[in-house]
């Protein structure tokens, strides 16, 4: 597999439609992360060489899928391949199908609703209107969100910057998320009808062209053998 080093964001472009998968932080061996391939330096620099902006513009101008799809880690996944990993990952059935099986936990759903409703919408937000602002539900609703990103449901669209009376940022930016169907379908990415395994194949096969022995392995796994 290539050694990627990149500086900028035409660069990381490359590379995802290259690969196809790009976890920000190690999370297959032998397959490159955003933040082996990039200086650490770059990191929180507030320049245009900085990896932590580009993760979500990555997501508001189309380019890749985001979000902790994969092992409650996040990770960013090329248009090409995202129908493929939403047929894995995700499922045919909604979420409130999903729900009235015992496959999502009610606060899940609540959330899910509220988004699909809003669109897209702020982290400070959502947590407000689904009642899950006390600290002590910070879990519970962390949890809903890896659930729904597990599956594919949502993905993060954006960030919102907290901006005070004077108009200036102040404090830290909030994550911003929206459906999957209603991110795909903003940024033109037809929904596939393939069946499970044969989205899995076609990713593995994909993989094998362009990863390690030892990668391929490890995506096996997390694909689901």
């Amino acid at each position: 597999m290539k050694d990627y080093k990149i500086k900028t964001y035409k660069e990381a472009i490359q590379v995802i439609e290259e690969v196809g998968l790009l976890p920000l932080a190690p999370l297959v061996p032998e397959f490159p992360a955003l933040n082996t391939i990039t200086a650490p330096e770059s990191w929180h620099s507030d320049t245009e060489f900085d990896p932590w902006i580009w993760r979500t513009r990555f997501a508001v101008e189309g380019v890749a899928g985001y979000g902790k799809f994969m092992k409650k880690k996040s990770v960013l996944i090329s248009r090409a391949l995202l129908p493929y990993f939403k047929a894995v990952l995700g499922s045919y059935e909604t979420v409130e199908e999903r729900f009235q099986k015992g496959n999502v936990s009610r606060e899940a759903l609540a959330v899910y609703r509220i988004i699909s409703e809003a669109g897209v919408i702020d982290t400070r937000e959502l947590r407000t209107i689904a009642g899950l602002r006390d600290k002590e539900h910070k879990k519970v609703f962390d949890n809903a969100l890896l659930e729904l990103q597990g599956a594919m449901d949502i993905v993060i669209s954006g960030i919102k910057e907290r901006i005070n009376a004077e108009g200036e940022k102040n404090g830290w930016s909030s994550t911003s998320f929206e459906t999957y169907d209603s991110w795909a379908s903003r940024n033109k990415i037809e929904a596939l009808a393939v069946e499970k395994e044969k989205a899995r194949e076609y990713l593995l096969y994909h993989f094998q062209e362009v990863a390690s022995e030892n990668a391929v392995k490890k995506l096996k796994k997390i694909l689901g053998e």
